[in-house]
């Protein structure tokens, strides 16, 4: 699965950049992340990780998943990107979150984009997320205006 969205932000790109790019700010604006927490870092790690508990409710159905991700790439104030990196040897489903931030004249714009290259929550998590950056834009537009 793939998903791209964008908003608008009556913010300067640093001051996007500075909640984007950390994943322990990302409940304060998008419901879908319970909570996200500095994990231990593994010699393999490129950056600082999080523990991530996310969790989506549709209709009856809820699921709930932790995965620890980890800042694979960190260009100040225009892009930040996010990977699964699980401890041991085990394979597991591939998640990547990529945040572009770019000035604009009034402001700045984020384009977020989800790769997640499993099968569990397939159709479910492509309409919690259509769900979630509905409510999850406005959330964002006002934590910039406090």
């Amino acid at each position: 699965m793939e998903r791209t969205e964008e908003v608008e932000a009556p913010a300067a790109a640093a001051e996007l950049f500075a909640v984007v790019e950390d994943l322990g700010r990302y409940s304060e604006w998008l419901d879908i992340v319970v909570r996200a927490t500095p994990a231990d870092a593994l010699p393999r790690d490129e950056g600082p990780a999080w523990s991530v508990e996310l969790r989506g409710r549709i209709g009856p159905l809820a699921r709930s998943k932790r995965l620890r991700m980890v800042r694979t790439v960190h260009d100040p104030d225009a892009r930040v990107v996010f990977e699964r990196r699980e401890p041991g040897e085990r394979s597991h489903s591939p998640w990547t979150l990529t945040a572009l931030v770019e000035p604009r004249p009034d402001g700045s714009r984020l384009t977020m984009s989800l790769h997640y290259g499993g099968a569990l929550w397939g159709p479910m998590l492509e309409r919690l997320l259509a769900d979630e950056v509905a409510r999850a834009r406005p959330r964002l537009v006002a934590l910039l205006q406090s």
